[in-house]
């Protein structure tokens, strides 16, 4: 197929700087504190349907103004410009910060257990709110668990395009998710590009760029 020739020499251009960022994905599960792994779930809980790079700006917003700490919905909420749906990710963030301190949960000691990538998601599922397959998932890829795919638009629509789908889904239930995982993972190893560098791929392949 033309479009996997062209993925492949797609590849070739962002093949560095993919590995270059799985690289700093494997230090956050190996060697990261408390703050760093706390920066990546915050993240992932404000990017859906909102550019990743506006996220990233805020949650720096909110590290800087140690909102992360005082949890003031509202102040919070101003720190979201351009994420969309500020109004219930702030109450999210609220709700998930507060149960973290509550708890005594450790999301570093959590990336860091030895416990395979699926239960972990299953847990972040269960007890966030905010967090469903691809949030999950995400947060997860970004701490260093290489085997989950952060399905996106990008990357259903290009799954369209390279004939791994016959259309993007209505709606994605969890099975459903797993199921399109697996027909992502197959197609990797079919062409040989491996499973997490693919789906980086992918993004850059819409954006332009590899970013979180």
């Amino acid at each position: 197929m033309e479009n996997i020739e062209k993925l492949h020499i797609l590849y070739e251009v962002f093949k560095e700087r993919i590995e270059l960022r799985i690289n700093e994905f494997k230090k956050m599960r190996s060697n990261s504190d408390e703050s760093a792994v706390l920066k990546e779930f915050i993240f992932c809980l404000l990017t859906p349907q909102s550019k990743a790079k506006i996220c990233w700006k805020s949650v720096e917003k909110i590290f800087e103004n140690n909102l992360h700490i005082g949890k003031n919905a509202d102040l919070l909420r101003e720190k979201l410009s351009g994420v969309r749906f500020p109004n219930n990710k702030s109450k999210y963030l609220i709700y998930n910060l507060e149960k973290i301190e509550e708890e005594r949960i450790s999301l570093k000691d959590f990336v860091q257990d030895a416990m395979d990538s699926f239960s972990k998601r299953e847990i972040l599922i269960k007890k966030f709110k905010g967090m469903g397959m691809k949030e999950a998932s995400h947060f997860l890829r970004n701490t260093g668990h290489l085997d989950l795919a952060i399905l996106d638009r990008h990357i259903l629509k290009n799954m369209v395009n390279l004939g791994i789908l016959n259309e993007i889904p209505s709606s994605i239930s969890k099975n459903t998710y797993v199921s399109l995982e697996r027909k992502l993972k197959d197609f990797s190893e079919k062409i040989g590009i491996p499973f997490a560098h693919l789906d980086m791929l992918l993004w850059a392949k819409e954006t332009g760029e590899v970013f979180k």
